[in-house]
């Protein structure tokens, strides 16, 4: 699948549909790999800039702070050895397929180690091939209500050099009444790993055996895909 998405349109929209304090500035309005961009994950400390949210879909006594980070688009795993390695590899771990997040060499133990985060977007760019030439196509909610997007983070860090990056969980779209169009033809069809809203504070705080379960293909028609007017 494609790697590149649109952030947020508007600083407040984080806080208003995550629940998190908004970014100061805002980063590019396209995300490619090794560019900046902003995810959601459990807040490491007290005196990060958070919000507290529920903890499950239930009202609950338990309570889950998350907190808005900027990162590079494109895991850089720990055991990488220079950061200039870590350039080279990171245009290769943008995407993940969720079914080998556990078991691949790169994800595996950020995977175990629960650093699961969510990826905040507008809409994400696919292209459509059934012409026979690559159409870039916008694929969005409906109802233009930001996405939520299951991902992984990790922070990698060598010789006074550190990098903070993330990437984007897919799932199997061949039998998805949308998402089967895109992409090339005889290649498997994938699609992010859109979360359901109300599920944000779950999946981060799920155990790692049950965090699987929201590895789901999202409801086609709550998407709507139009084609890029080229300028």
């Amino acid at each position: 699948m494609s790697t590149q998405y649109e952030c947020l349109k508007s600083a407040d929209l984080y806080a208003e549909a995550f629940g998190v304090a908004p970014p100061e500035t805002l980063t590019g309005k396209q995300v490619w790999p090794r560019q900046p961009g902003f995810f959601i994950r459990k807040a490491a400390s007290a005196s990060s800039v958070m919000a507290e949210v529920d903890a499950s879909s239930e009202a609950s006594a338990n309570r889950l702070v998350l907190e808005l980070t900027q990162g590079q688009f494109g895991l850089v795993p720990t055991w990488v050895k220079s950061a200039s390695d870590a350039k080279l590899r990171s245009t290769k771990l943008a995407v993940t397929r969720y079914e080998t997040m556990s078991t691949a060499t790169p994800t595996r133990e950020t995977w175990l180690n629960g650093q699961r985060c969510i990826i905040p977007m507008q809409a994400f760019l696919e292209d459509d091939w059934r012409s026979g030439k690559a159409v870039p196509t916008r694929i969005a909610r409906v109802d233009g209500k930001p996405m939520g997007v299951a991902g992984l983070w990790e922070h990698w860090a060598k010789d006074g050099e550190s990098i903070t990056s993330f990437t984007l969980l897919t799932v199997n779209a061949n039998s998805h009444a949308l998402m089967n169009r895109y992409g090339q033809n005889g290649n498997e069809k994938r699609m992010p790993a859109i979360l359901n809203e109300g599920s944000w504070a779950a999946w981060l705080s799920a155990p790692v055996d049950k965090a699987r379960e929201f590895m789901r293909a999202y409801p086609a028609h709550l998407l709507l895909a139009n084609p890029v007017q080229k300028k």
